[in-house]
């Protein structure tokens, strides 16, 4: 276990910003995450957990507290069941998936960060969310002082939310259990109709895994969405606000301002969400309030390939980015009444 004081935090960050941490603890065992948690409790410190920090905007003057990077390690797969570390960088988890001819995850390649904060987060993208395949998680709980288990079903998923992100301060992810389909080198059905349309297929059909694993990949780089430092796309948390989720009410509402805005007949993006709830697209809100790619003058930037990736050109600052992230946000619901929802966590900072 290694110790710094006054530790930059911005090198651990895809933003690459944020001050220093009055103390830095990389844990490379599930014990020692642990104990560095206790510690930081028994005497009232603040705590801060680090994995991949590819969804984290730390704010200029850093942390003042203990910060507990997860750098643990385990892959561990038998048969159509996986368990991984906290630590394990979720990229490379996937791609061991996919040359192990396993199913169900494979549409999430190339996602930047570690394995103990998909289900924090439940991650998805492409037609595929974490919560699909994890059967258990195994967490520390800080307030009962005890490592559990919890089922599925007890990790409360629902779009990007679970119970760990309703909680933030209660359990600290140690390990990740899945179960994988064996489908004979074939992916999970298409869910994603983009994934479908580049790979000459219907939605629901299945292609062969490294098809689909190369065709995400390729998608997201088109977008900035996979690490490249020579990249200042890249520079970013990926999405940087989560697709509004409308009552039928709001729904109508918004629709009615997009047709007084844009004119009669544009229909915006709608996806169902359950009863009485429908899913819009928070990049074509942006797009449509005028927040353009590559929109900005300063050193933080929209993406100059995504409209929901806001981006480090090099020389920001998080109060760049936060002074962005909230003209974008004024900007849309002054434009269709919704109120964007930064996808990152904050820390020591808000928007």
């Amino acid at each position: 276990m290694q110790e710094l004081h006054d530790a930059p935090l911005a090198p651990l960050t895809t933003f690459r910003l944020g001050g220093p941490a009055t103390r830095l603890i990389t844990a490379t065992t599930d014990a020692e995450v642990i104990d560095a948690v206790r510690e930081a409790d028994a005497a009232g410190v603040p705590l801060l957990v680090i994995g991949g920090g590819s969804n984290l905007v730390i704010g200029d003057k850093g942390f003042d507290g203990t910060a507990v990077r997860i750098a643990t390690t385990g892959f561990e797969l038998t048969g159509t069941t996986l368990e991984l570390a906290a630590g394990e960088v979720w990229a490379d988890a996937v791609a061991r998936t996919v040359e192990a001819g396993l199913a169900g995850v494979e549409c999430l390649s190339g996602i930047p960060g570690s394995a103990g904060a998909t289900p924090i987060q439940n991650v998805g993208a492409y037609g595929q969310e974490v919560s699909a395949t994890i059967t258990e998680v195994v967490a520390y709980d800080r307030r009962a002082g005890e490592t559990v288990t919890l089922t599925n079903e007890e990790c409360a998923f629902s779009y990007r939310h679970s119970r760990f992100k309703a909680d933030p301060e209660r359990y600290v992810v140690l390990r990740v259990r899945f179960l994988l389909e064996d489908a004979d080198g074939l992916s999970a059905p298409l869910r994603y109709a983009e994934t479908a349309r580049a790979l000459g297929v219907e939605p629901g059909d299945r292609v062969p895994l490294a098809t689909a694993r190369e065709t995400v990949l390729k998608l997201r780089a088109g977008k900035g969405m996979v690490l490249d430092a020579e990249d200042h796309d890249t520079w970013s948390a990926g999405s940087f606000f989560t697709n509004p989720i409308l009552t039928d009410a709001e729904f109508d509402a918004f629709r009615a301002r997009v047709g007084e805005r844009l004119g009669d007949g544009v229909e915006p993006p709608a996806y169902p969400a359950g009863q009485g709830h429908t899913k819009t697209s928070a990049a074509w809100l942006i797009d449509k309030a005028g927040f353009t790619k590559g929109y900005g003058t300063g050193p933080a930037r929209i993406s100059t390939k995504h409209t929901l990736a806001l981006t480090n050109r090099g020389a920001a600052t998080t109060e760049d980015l936060l002074t962005l992230a909230r003209e974008v946000v004024t900007g849309v619901r002054e434009a269709f009444g919704i109120t964007l929802v930064n996808e990152p966590v904050t820390v020591g900072v808000s928007l």
